[in-house]
């Protein structure tokens, strides 16, 4: 069976309070990068069926290792730090399809 997307990432936005004895994604900047891949597949006229479609997600239960994100159908899981982060996962992951190893977990 044919997967309604060529690739479909979560990213993780679980928030935790400050007191919390794990870490959580949404209070390391999360949504920002899941708000700056999103806007970016979309300029690169990547978006809709067949494409690429970014979404949120509740806890991916990787808290220590975050923010996390995982793409799919590979099941391939990273962490970032900035955007050049997210425009390498982009650009060598989802455009050319080769992971970027140095951002897997």
């Amino acid at each position: 069976m044919e997967s309604y997307y060529k690739h479909h990432v979560f990213f993780c936005l679980n928030e935790r309070g400050a007191d919390a004895p794990r870490p959580s994604c949404a209070r390391q900047g999360a949504e920002a990068m899941q708000d700056y891949a999103k806007k970016r597949i979309k300029k690169l006229g990547l978006s809709g069926k067949g494409e690429i479609r970014i979404n949120k997600a509740g806890c991916l239960d990787r808290c220590e290792e975050g923010p996390v994100l995982v793409v799919y159908p590979e099941g391939v899981w990273y962490t970032y730090v900035d955007e050049s982060d997210i425009d390498e996962i982009i650009d060598s992951h989802l455009v050319r399809g080769e992971p970027v190893e140095r951002l897997m977990i």
